[in-house]
């Protein structure tokens, strides 16, 4: 992998205002084949986050280039690795960058900058180490009833693997104190890591809390998306692994 920071002449952390810099704040964005979207997520992201890297998971049409034009610092994979492992590669990078809270946020323009923005300060009032996005928190987002069906199913198979009474399990957007930055270690590099990192919570008893999101679903972003079968196959898999493990 390599580092490329933000082109001279494009945006500079000097025009955001200092009162939503939250300089301590790292935004993590894994990012395969995004050129379509991540400029516009990047430039959403600036408006609330001066600190934002894209993590180039191999892309062949220019993403990476994109997001740093719009501002953001870019980690490339060479080859494709998984989303899983883009994300460590981002926990990693902001480790090493000192940083006070990660939030990981979808390249694909399903997530809210604003409602980002939002957990952070939740997760700095209430002082709690790591704070979760939700759809089905308060007024419950309809979801495709395929997917509503997998979910609720890798919901039951976290509260009882786990003891986490979380209400979405598979929701990228969330905010990681540096206690969870620094115990970060994704092992699964595909789409196994959100189950992973409830784990990495539960086992090191970090506190956490929820926060009610929206994700805006369309063509592109399901297109993008993981299916509700592959989803599926990742609940069942590890099931299969923690009866194995027995």
């Amino acid at each position: 992998m390599h580092l490329v920071g933000p082109r001279t002449g494009g945006c500079h952390a000097w025009l955001v205002p200092a009162r939503i810099r939250r300089p301590q704040v790292w935004v993590v964005v894994p990012a395969h084949n995004e050129a379509t979207r991540v400029g516009e997520v990047v430039t959403g992201l600036r408006q609330h986050f001066s600190q934002i890297v894209v993590i180039d998971d191999g892309s062949r049409d220019g993403t990476g280039a994109i997001a740093r034009r719009a501002g953001a610092r870019v980690v490339r994979h060479v080859i494709n690795l998984g989303q899983g492992a883009a994300l460590q590669t981002g926990f990693d990078f902001v480790r090493s960058h000192a940083a006070a809270m990660a939030v990981t946020f979808d390249a694909d323009g399903q997530h809210d900058p604003q409602a980002a923005a939002a957990m952070v300060d939740q997760a700095h009032d209430s002082g709690v180490d790591v704070v979760l996005g939700s759809r089905f928190l308060g007024h419950a987002q309809w979801v495709p009833p395929v997917r509503r069906a997998v979910l609720r199913a890798a919901i039951a198979y976290t509260r009882l693997s786990t003891r986490m009474a979380v209400t979405d399990t598979h929701n990228g957007l969330r905010v990681l104190g540096r206690r969870f930055i620094d115990v970060a270690d994704l092992r699964d590099p595909g789409m196994g890591h959100a189950s992973e990192i409830l784990d990495i919570i539960a086992s090191h008893r970090l506190t956490w809390s929820e926060y009610p999101t929206e994700i805006h679903y369309d063509d592109y972003s399901r297109a993008k998306g993981q299916s509700s079968i592959n989803a599926l196959n990742i609940v069942f898999d590890r099931l299969f692994h923690a009866g194995v493990g027995r």
